[in-house]
């Protein structure tokens, strides 16, 4: 299933959601029905949490089936809801927008270039994947411009063939080229999705939808 939403006034849903097969983080002040929405289409249990004021869980978490990881700036404060086993660090690094620079599957992550050797170490631990440095399509913030599944991969449109091939032996998924919200190449701020269902922006195109649909559901 794939459905539109804009939330907050904002086409860019992935700022506000993190997602995985199980469950889905949302900002505790969402509206009811947009609420609805996303447990629909996620296929997953969905958590109000108060723990970040801003209500940006896509920017400042990333997850997979093994952890789940917290932006320093939270500062180690309890969360305020169930996530299972899976294991919790919150990275204190100087990039700390940590939804933004990692990106995640069950089989690998690969993080902003300029993670230190300590927090690269760190993020694969808690995840519980190989874990490499690198950019996608020229961009270092590799979370904002892909999305990563248990099934498949949706890159920005800079994303050379070689890199595709990259990625494809790395999360070992089908990966594929995309845009969203009118051609926005920041596919990982406007696209949230799981093995269940997509969600994307209010402005995403027919065309981009297609793309989207073909490689994510």
């Amino acid at each position: 299933m794939i459905r539109k939403l804009s939330l907050f006034e904002s086409n860019f849903v992935g700022l506000y959601l993190r997602t995985w097969d199980d469950v889905v983080i949302v900002p505790k002040n969402l509206e009811e029905e947009q609420a609805t929405i996303i447990q629909e289409t996620l296929g997953v249990n969905l958590i109000r949490s108060s723990m970040d004021p801003s209500g940006m869980y896509g920017v400042f978490s990333v997850m997979n089936s093994r952890g789940l990881i917290l932006s320093g700036i939270y500062g180690g404060k309890k969360t305020d809801y169930d996530i299972g086993n899976r294991e919790v660090l919150y990275l204190k690094d100087h990039i700390n927008a940590v939804g933004n620079d990692i990106i995640a599957n069950d089989h690998a992550a690969m993080v902003h270039e300029d993670y230190g050797k300590r927090s690269v170490e760190k993020i694969s631990d808690v995840l519980g994947v190989e874990t490499v440095r690198g950019r996608i399509g020229g961009f270092n913030t590799v979370g904002s411009v892909s999305v990563v599944t248990s099934k498949g991969m949706i890159v920005n449109p800079e994303t050379s063939d070689d890199e595709i091939e990259i990625l494809k032996d790395l999360f070992k998924v089908p990966v594929k080229l995309g845009t969203s919200n009118f051609g926005s190449p920041m596919v990982g701020s406007g696209i949230v999705a799981n093995k269940n269902g997509v969600l994307v922006g209010e402005d995403t195109t027919s065309i981009e939808l297609t793309a989207i649909d073909d490689v994510l559901s």
